[in-house]
């Protein structure tokens, strides 16, 4: 069954992923595409809503991202946000100007009654973050919001159903904030809500029975969640026809292989085979530093040694993979920026023996899979499964990849695990890890001098990778942590902290 979809333009501001979160939180479908979507297929994409994004341009600037003014002759409705809510303006014979007084973070707003305030109070505080305001409303549109310095902090032409503010309702700054995208999806698109991950399940599972049909299928299982969960959404489709293959890279976390054999194989039971690959991966890693190298070489690799187990098999028509919303944002979409090529989106090579491959989980942000392992009836420890990129630790250890660094940065990790564990934050930080950094430094062990890695501790909360902020571990666990690596592991006597946010940084180093 066909679910409700909502447009989200990508006008390239700084929260536009969270925008599609909250859309999918209240239980609508939606995707984040480019701006420069034409027409055509804005009508072929057939939603029953669209959201322009914020974003850093001037709506009066030569160069700056336009929008095809039949977008608001379709009758479908529209939410501009932030600069889309300018864009909306200037397109229909509003006026845009420079801000004598620009507004940044948090800031009192009124509200007047309308269909997207329904339920708001009449004051409160917003989030803004713009330097240009609406001095004029086209013909037909009503103010129902304002602040201090913005005349027009919202507006809308309630009979054409299309609507503008200029505050940010998707961060979490914005009180009830997430209200104001509920009316516009269910008061003003009329949303049905069938955005639900048991709904997903049921159409997924029909979708893989009608695509494999009674062919055979190779998964790529990497002890992850996303892949777990994939593989479990294809067996139900097709049962026996599904063959797991772990890779076994050589770029594993200590103990992790064992693991993943442990509670797929002999746990759930799932046809997995172990393929032996680290000295191919390794040997192909020889002297590279470049981290997009990296991941390129092994995106191959993973591909080369599927391909290997499949014909050792027999005839496989389809590989499995558990690509994810973030891998193919981050990635690059139609003219998205890359941020860095994820193993099995960018990293892909050109050609692969198979006749397809499938990702059942490519529009789903990681917290969605995890509510799916759940409807699938995985067990807590795989579902919530600590993330831990494809690529594995090679692209943790800064520079070139060799079997003195793997083993360092195995050991250090493994300290980080067990004492995060015993301090019983495990499951309050979404990612930690260790990374063997590029850098030496001098230091003191006994009475000795010593020239060995800096490695560092990297952990973050977040609820879907996509924005991520720096674990604020107690300061005796950081010690303990500390001691325990420059004393226990080789070739390690400093060790630091990451305290950046993503953005600007991304929660991996490479």
């Amino acid at each position: 069954m066909e679910h409700q979809k909502v447009l989200i333009l990508d006008f390239g501001g700084q929260y536009n992923q969270l925008i599609a979160r909250r859309v999918r939180e209240l239980n609508v479908f939606c995707d984040l595409l480019p701006c420069d979507m034409s027409l055509e297929k804005i009508k072929a994409y057939n939603p029953i809503g669209i959201i322009f994004t914020g974003g850093p341009n001037s709506v009066y600037e030569e160069g700056s991202p336009r929008i095809d003014k039949g977008v608001f002759e379709l009758g479908i409705p529209v939410l501009g946000i932030c600069y889309g809510c300018q864009l909306m303006a200037h397109t229909l014979g509003g006026v845009v100007e420079h801000a004598t007084t620009s507004e940044y973070g948090k800031v009192e707003v009124e509200y007047l009654p309308s269909l997207i305030t329904k339920e708001m109070p009449q004051n409160a505080v917003c989030w803004m973050s713009h330097t240009d305001r609406i001095t004029k409303l086209p013909e037909g549109f009503k103010m129902i919001a304002k602040s201090d310095n913005c005349p027009f902090a919202a507006f809308g032409d309630e009979e054409k159903k299309l609507y503008g503010v200029q505050f940010h309702p998707e961060v979490n700054h914005t009180f009830m904030g997430t209200q104001i995208l509920k009316n516009f999806l269910y008061e003003v698109c009329k949303a049905q809500g069938d955005w639900t991950m048991s709904n997903f399940v049921a159409n997924q599972i029909a979708a893989l029975k009608a695509k494999i049909g009674d062919k055979k299928v190779l998964c790529a299982m990497s002890g992850g969640v996303d892949s777990a969960v994939a593989a479990t959404l294809v067996h139900k489709a097709v049962g026996d026809q599904l063959t797991c293959v772990f890779v076994d890279h050589g770029l594993l976390r200590k103990y992790e292989a064992e693991e993943v054999m442990s509670v797929f194989k002999d746990g759930l039971g799932m046809n997995l085979i172990k393929a032996d690959d680290g000295e191919e991966f390794l040997s192909r890693l020889e002297g590279v530093s470049d981290p997009e190298r990296k991941r390129k070489i092994i995106g191959e690799q993973f591909i080369r040694s599927f391909e290997k187990q499949a014909k050792a098999i027999g005839k496989v028509d389809f590989l499995v993979q558990g690509t994810i919303y973030p891998d193919v944002i981050e990635s690059g979409k139609g003219k998205s920026a890359v941020i860095k090529s994820h193993h099995n989106v960018g990293g892909l090579p050109s050609v692969v023996d198979f006749e397809e491959i499938v990702e059942p989980l490519r529009d789903l942000f990681k917290d969605e899979v995890r509510k799916v392992g759940f409807e699938l009836g995985l067990p807590k420890n795989v579902v919530m499964r600590q993330p831990f990129p494809g690529p594995g630790l090679a692209i943790r250890i800064m520079g070139e990849v060799t079997k003195e660094k793997l083993e360092t940065l195995r050991d250090s990790d493994y300290i980080l695990r067990d004492e995060i564990a015993k301090a019983g934050l495990d499951t309050e930080i979404w990612q930690y890890f260790t990374v063997i950094t590029n850098s030496k430094t001098v230091g003191v062990q006994g009475d000795f001098r010593t020239y060995e890695n800096v490695v560092a501790i990297r952990a973050v909360t977040s609820l879907d990778a996509m924005t991520a902020d720096w674990a604020r571990i107690p300061y005796d666990v950081l010690e303990t942590i500390s001691t325990r690596i420059v004393n226990e592991v080789k070739h390690v006597n400093r060790i630091v902290y990451d305290i950046t946010s993503k953005p600007p940084a991304t929660i991996e180093w490479e």
